[in-house]
């Protein structure tokens, strides 16, 4: 029994830690210095989300997260090579 709480708890505590980083990312995001650190940002906010509803799934004891998750991974995956090759196609000119 114990263990199961100290378990809730540092779930618990890590979700919190996950959202104080997306809020950190999405801070960068926007006052990024240039248009490569605001993809590095939305990439690592993407990760982080992706971490957070890992958490959200272990916390609430459904899969359906981990479905959610692997789609906005895949997503997130495809999008960030789209918006790099965009930004080098408009560097280059």
């Amino acid at each position: 029994m114990m263990m199961t709480q100290i378990l809730a708890m540092a779930l618990q505590i890590s979700l919190a830690v996950f959202i104080a980083l997306i809020a950190l990312c999405v801070w960068r995001v926007w006052r990024g210095e240039n248009v490569i650190d605001r993809l590095i940002g939305a990439d690592l906010i993407g990760t982080l989300i992706l971490g957070a509803l890992v958490l959200v799934a272990l916390i609430l004891r459904n899969s359906i997260y981990l479905d959610v998750g692997l789609v906005m991974a895949a997503l997130g995956f495809i999008s960030t090579v789209a918006l790099a090759k965009y930004i080098v196609d408009q560097q280059m000119y």
